[in-house]
């Protein structure tokens, strides 16, 4: 019944800007911690960052002070803008859910055996 569905990704020129979109069903949308992470080719899977069901969010040095995170409880959706874009930035992007809202402690690792996460989308970004 849960599904997490990601959109948005594509292509873009390194200086550019890009949202990525979550959307959630199956959950209680506005009880839930949400999570974006991202692997590079090559890399493991890292976290991008976080909200917490309160809004409160967290960023990875990687992106903090270029991206925000963001959510719509009217629209069980959670959003990921990234600015000044990088090749860094090239990765297949995903969400993940945690129904207990546990992920301010827990979240920073990829887990896959905890909570819920999409199927991943690509980003590219060329020079």
């Amino acid at each position: 019944e849960v599904k997490l569905a990601e959109s948005g990704g594509g292509s873009v020129e390194s200086g550019g800007s890009l949202t990525l979109n979550c959307s959630i069903s199956g959950l209680r949308f506005p009880t839930i911690d949400m999570a974006w992470y991202r692997q590079p080719p090559g890399k493991g899977c890292e976290l991008v960052g976080m909200i917490s069901k309160n809004g409160v969010t967290d960023y990875a040095d990687s992106v903090k002070g270029r991206s925000t995170i963001s959510k719509d409880n009217t629209k069980d959706a959670v959003y990921l803008q990234i600015d000044n874009l990088t090749p860094e930035d090239t990765a297949v992007y995903t969400c993940r859910a945690d129904p207990l809202a546990l992920l301010r402690r827990y979240g920073r690792t990829c887990d896959r055996g905890y909570g819920y996460w999409g199927q991943g989308i690509q980003v590219t970004v060329s020079s």
